[in-house]
């Protein structure tokens, strides 16, 4: 499949000019769910058990169907995930942007998280790991996984990358991180590049994005899917293992408790769902069209475990955004669901 004649049926709203100066795909591809099993506190980390054959064949035609950025980090099932990114694209590296993110160790034997560590030195170990997985001799975009870091640690780490990307072995950095002010703080330096925040039409980040415009920053997005309420495919009787991500009680996962999802979500989801249905779009299209509308520097990263997703997530580059009367329809009954 020629992903050059694909690309030609992308919107034109759905591609963005990088810092590389390609013409990259608006919506990326996480790669978060096919590193397997890990832990993070004790607690499981990962969406549950994964196929390997079968996440290596949805990479393969995420590529085909004109995708450009792929995003995992080391920390996904401790390594696993950029091993199989890494032998997925291992024959078309020059035409797609690998993007990865350190700063937690881990045991690959336990599959455990052990702390975090933004050192230069454990930066310049962590990247060497990440390279020889993904079997290639850079990475597009080396990106700080720690989300709050104190001004220290972030000028040091900051110091380091911008040494690498001179070297080539990282060609740009960036940081996962909600903290507007903290990213700011990075905004000056040459090489940084790329914001990755949480933003669904569930959770805005208004903050970050007008820094992401001011400073013509990438704001790649994660979760917009809301963990994957926003497919539509969970209802109130849905409950979620204990060995999924979302049924295992982290206080962080704002969507789901004891595996099910929270009902003001739900009550959310059917409040807009004709609207993101909208020119024959999907749940999730609709959805990844929010973002997209919702600020030029976005780039939305929807995870995924199957063909059917990736079909269904990059379904929107042809879609597009959502239009602005759209956008305005949803916020006015959100903001009266907000206040019910």
């Amino acid at each position: 499949m020629d992903s050059r004649f694909l690309n030609a049926t992308h919107h034109p709203q759905s591609r963005r000019r990088l810092w590389n100066g390609s013409n990259a795909a608006r919506v990326g591809v996480g790669c978060w769910a096919i590193g397997g099993p890990f832990l993070l506190d004790g607690r499981p980390d990962g969406w549950g058990d994964v196929d390997d054959a079968q996440s290596i064949r949805a990479l393969e035609l995420a590529a085909d169907l004109g995708a450009t950025l792929f995003d995992t980090a080391d920390v996904y099932g401790t390594g696993h995930s950029e091993t199989v990114l890494g032998r997925a694209l291992a024959g078309r590296r020059d035409q797609v942007l690998i993007a990865t993110k350190f700063g937690y160790r881990y045991d690959e034997a336990s599959q455990r998280v052990a702390g975090t560590d933004v050192s230069p030195a454990y930066i310049e170990k962590a990247l060497g790991a990440s390279l020889r997985r993904l079997g290639t001799d850079h990475i597009d975009l080396y990106q700080i996984h720690v989300g709050e870091l104190d001004d220290g640690a972030a000028d040091a780490a900051a110091e380091k990358l911008e040494r690498l990307a001179e070297s080539g072995t990282i060609r740009a950095w960036g940081w996962s991180t909600d903290n507007a002010a903290a990213a700011g703080r990075m905004s000056g330096h040459r090489h940084f590049v790329a914001v990755q925040q949480e933003l669904s039409l569930f959770h805005d980040g208004p903050e970050m994005l007008a820094l992401c415009e001011a400073n013509n920053l990438v704001s790649l997005n994660r979760s917009p899917l809301a963990m994957g309420v926003l497919t539509g495919k969970f209802d109130r009787g849905t409950v979620l293992p204990a060995s999924d991500v979302r049924g295992a009680g982290h206080a962080w996962v704002r969507f789901f408790r004891n595996g099910r999802l929270l009902p003001e979500f739900q009550a959310r989801l059917d409040a807009v769902r004709e609207l993101l249905r909208s020119d024959g779009r999907s749940l999730a299209q609709g959805a990844l069209g929010w973002n997209l509308a919702r600020s030029p520097a976005t780039i939305p990263i929807p995870g995924f475990k199957t063909e059917t997703q990736i079909r269904d997530n990059l379904g929107a580059l042809e879609k597009g955004p959502l239009p602005p009367g759209t956008m305005a329809e949803i916020a006015a009954l959100l903001d009266l669901r907000a206040d019910a």
